[in-house]
């Protein structure tokens, strides 16, 4: 693998960031992976991401969703409701073929085994220290 971003926080703007990064290093050839790992584990499972105070309000959430489609990143709803989507994100993500994986750690922890979107594949615990040892570049922390 030639980057593994680990993504460790639940807000919004980290998966729009990480997943919009995975896609255009896959689009310029390289291998690329993302470790969802800690509360954003919890987030993909619950399926709500939250987004930080900064970014929030009707007038931020349109600018980044006209923005967001300008660089073909999937919207929910139409209108004065459209905003980026973070699901929708990860779908395409997994499809362009940027693998996500689940920490072991935190899906044990958070005791969500089987409950995983079909975007993310779950990791066994002896495949983690693999993926860390194994790609050339790792952005982020556990």
């Amino acid at each position: 693998m030639d980057l593994l971003l680990i993504l460790r926080d639940a807000l919004a703007s980290s998966f729009v960031g990480a997943l919009a990064t995975a896609l255009r290093a896959k689009e310029a050839g390289r291998e690329v992976g993302i470790l969802i790992t800690q509360e954003a584990l919890a987030a993909v499972v619950q399926g709500s991401f939250a987004w930080p105070r900064e970014l929030s309000g009707q007038h931020l959430r349109l600018t980044m969703a006209d923005a967001g489609k300008d660089m073909d990143l999937p919207l929910s709803s139409r209108g004065e409701g459209r905003q980026l989507d973070v699901k929708g994100l990860m779908v395409k993500a997994a499809e362009a073929g940027v693998t996500l994986y689940a920490c072991p750690i935190w899906t044990s922890l958070l005791n969500v085994d089987g409950q995983l979107p079909e975007a993310v594949q779950a990791l066994k615990d002896d495949a983690l220290a693999d993926l860390i040892q194994n790609a050339k570049q790792i952005v982020g922390t556990l």
